[in-house]
């Protein structure tokens, strides 16, 4: 086995070294779960007030990409949609 930070050259795992890895992956882990929800309650209150939350979450997405590359996949969309008489 070949040695690493993590282990050493006898095969000892450094387990203050592991352990301290695990803990900070579950702190983001229960940081990511604390957001997700946060997400889902202001879709959940648009919604309360007239908008659909499917529509924004695909907005979202959009905003999210490069603007060449959506317009590129818009044109790709198009051609496609054409091709096919919709």
């Amino acid at each position: 086995m070949e040695a690493s930070a993590g282990i050493d050259p006898t095969g000892e795992v450094n387990g203050g070294h592991l352990r301290s890895f695990i803990e900070r992956i579950e702190r983001l882990e229960e940081e990511k779960r604390a957001i997700a929800d946060d997400i889902k309650d202001v879709y959940g209150e648009a919604k309360s007030t007239g908008f659909d939350p499917k529509i924004m979450r695909k907005i979202v997405s959009l905003r999210r990409q490069d603007k060449h590359k959506r317009a590129e996949e818009e044109e790709i969309l198009e051609l496609y949609m054409a091709a096919l008489g919709d």
